[in-house]
């Protein structure tokens, strides 16, 4: 019997934030499952569906054009891989305050090779 093929869930993870800071809503998206989301840590939703958090990221995207997350260390843990970023988000579009940086943990649970929800920890 042939062994599983092995899914390199970090890796997976790794392109969703390249494709996050490159802006390519698309791509991110392309690596969630339908019904994916990204939510506060076990609270609000922010982001509900691939077409939600399509949406609300060209939306972020938009107002911070500068926006970018540094991983600065990561985990995998079976069905999870647990980042800890460094998001810039520089000038706003509307005029609004300077959100100064920032760090947070991002938890990306998988279902496959697909990712089904993010969650931060602020």
């Amino acid at each position: 019997m042939a062994d599983a093929a092995v899914i390199d869930r970090t890796a997976i993870a790794r392109s969703m934030i390249d494709a996050y800071n490159a802006q390519d809503v698309d791509t991110y998206v392309s690596f969630m499952t339908d019904d994916a989301c990204e939510a506060n840590y076990r609270g609000d939703v922010v982001r509900e569906g691939k077409e939600g958090t399509r949406s609300g990221l060209a939306a972020a995207f938009s107002r911070w054009p500068q926006n970018r997350a540094e991983i600065r260390d990561a985990q995998e843990i079976g069905n999870y891989v647990i980042f800890r970023e460094y998001v810039t988000r520089g000038p706003s579009t509307d005029g609004s305050p300077l959100v100064e940086p920032f760090d947070v943990v991002a938890i990306y649970t998988f279902e496959g090779d697909k990712c089904a929800r993010v969650e931060f920890v602020r």
